[in-house]
């Protein structure tokens, strides 16, 4: 087992060589800086179980140099030690957080025995923090269920990229879990103690989010009656989660591709840099190479955002995964209702055969809508939706029939198969399909489609 490694910050030479000699031969590795930002430049550079600085120095005392280290890592043990003890200051570091207030004259068996507990209780946290990430490594897939191939590579990728800190771009149609695949990373990450904070692009009007995602100052705008904290600052020393990316504006890809680059962001009205320490996970359902291509997103945002891309596929190539996740989604359901139901053996095999263009989403909406609308013990096939019973059938024979299509020509011909189902009632659409409703909304405009326009198709 490797020595625990100390830090002691002294402007006074003689002091850091009698510490120094001290605690190396109590076994412990030191290393010895003469002010606080050469402290600060080791605690970010090296992992220290231990900081021991002094009050007094010039440029930066022991209090900001403390204060400076909890930034940094809330979990290294500072004491602070000082030639004359004051009641204030003592009570000052304490409440800044450090681990012990110590008096330079004081004996060298009680400084051992101070340094002694503040490394106790280091090792422990560190343990502590070891035993709770690895108990959510067995529950943090408990959500994403599957066994197939395709879903087993997201995993192992997931357990590999995890304790990094690159930033990911996962991409999947609405519906197939990448927030979820988001949040088991953030969990088996050394940032799983901090927050992880998300938020769908494309839900948002550009003002809203860009005040959403770095805060604004009073007064920048119309309603802006005190400074408010933008989410980058909110999941500092963890994760977030930017959902629908692409569907962010051209001035919002240029404030996203500063935090990228310099980790810092400036708030709506403000012009003052904040620096932010998170990891980003961006998602998308859209093709961001072609977006690149037409112009719509930035290449350098782009590039910046796919050092790791994550690809979960759609529920219609992982059909296997399918009886699991109805044996899934019927426990859950039959829960909340307080009804236990089954499901018939013909329904689940029309639920396997479907091809699921909302994925898991759609999936989870078609089980709960049968499990509280029937009052039976057993899910039949006359319990499922219409599109699911019809649609599968047809949906093959427009495919047959047209073997050329496009996956945005059938993408296009199943919206309007969902919206003529509903009497085109958006929000039910969008329910049925597993996307929300402005993502639908965008999708219908994109390809120009009206109730007018396909009843003349028609």
């Amino acid at each position: 087992m490797a020595s625990e490694k100390i830090l002691i910050v002294d402007d006074e030479k003689s002091m850091c060589q009698y510490l120094s000699i001290m605690l190396r031969k109590e076994g412990y590795q030191v290393k010895t800086v003469n002010n606080g930002k050469k402290a600060l430049s080791a605690v970010k550079d090296s992992n220290f179980d231990l900081v021991i600085t002094d009050i007094k120095m010039e440029g930066m005392n022991g209090i900001e140099v403390l204060k400076s280290i909890k930034e940094i890592d809330q979990t290294i043990p500072v004491i602070i030690m000082t030639a004359y003890a004051s009641q204030r200051t003592a009570i000052e570091a304490l409440n800044s957080g450090a681990f012990y207030y110590l008096v330079k004259r004081a004996k060298n068996e009680e400084i051992k025995m101070v340094i002694r507990n503040a490394l106790a209780m280091h090792r422990v946290k560190n343990e502590n923090a070891f035993l709770k990430k690895q108990l959510k490594k067995k529950d943090d897939f408990k959500e994403i269920i599957g066994n197939s191939e395709e879903i087993q590579k997201v995993f192992m990728l997931v357990n590999k990229v995890a304790d990094t800190d690159s930033t990911i771009l996962i991409c999947g149609e609405s519906g197939t879990g990448k927030e979820l695949i988001a949040k088991a990373i953030h969990y088996r990450s050394g940032r799983a103690n901090n927050p992880f904070v998300s938020i769908n692009c494309g839900a948002l009007p550009e003002n809203l989010l860009e005040s959403e995602l770095f805060g604004h100052v009073k007064g920048s705008f119309t309603g802006a009656i005190k400074d408010k904290e933008g989410l980058f600052k909110v999941a500092c020393g963890g994760t977030f989660f930017l959902d629908e990316v692409g569907e962010t504006s051209p001035a919002i890809q240029v404030k996203l591709l500063r935090v990228l680059q310099e980790r810092e962001i400036i708030p709506v009205g403000g012009t003052a840099p904040i620096k932010v320490d998170v990891r980003l996970i961006a998602a998308t359902n859209a093709d961001l190479e072609k977006a690149v291509q037409r112009e719509t997103f930035r290449a350098d945002l782009y590039y910046r955002l796919n050092v790791i891309p994550i690809v979960i596929p759609p529920l219609r190539d992982r059909h296997d995964d399918i009886p699991l996740l109805v044996d899934h989604f019927l426990k859950i359901a039959s829960e909340k209702s307080g009804m236990q139901k089954s499901i018939a053996k013909e329904a689940l095999e029309l639920l396997v055969d479907y091809d699921w263009p909302g994925n898991v989403r759609e999936l989870e909406n078609v089980i709960e809508r049968a499990v509280i609308l029937q009052e039976h013990d057993q899910i039949h096939i006359t319990d499922l939706p219409d599109r699911i019973r019809h649609h599968t059938r047809e949906r093959r024979k427009l495919v047959m029939d047209n073997p050329q299509m496009t996956l945005e020509e059938l993408e296009k011909e199943y919206l309007i198969s969902v919206l003529d189902e509903t009497n085109w009632q958006k929000k039910r659409a969008s329910a049925i399909l597993g996307i929300n409703a402005s993502t639908l909304y965008r999708k219908i405009q994109r390809y120009g489609l009206s109730q007018d326009k396909v009843k003349q198709r028609s």
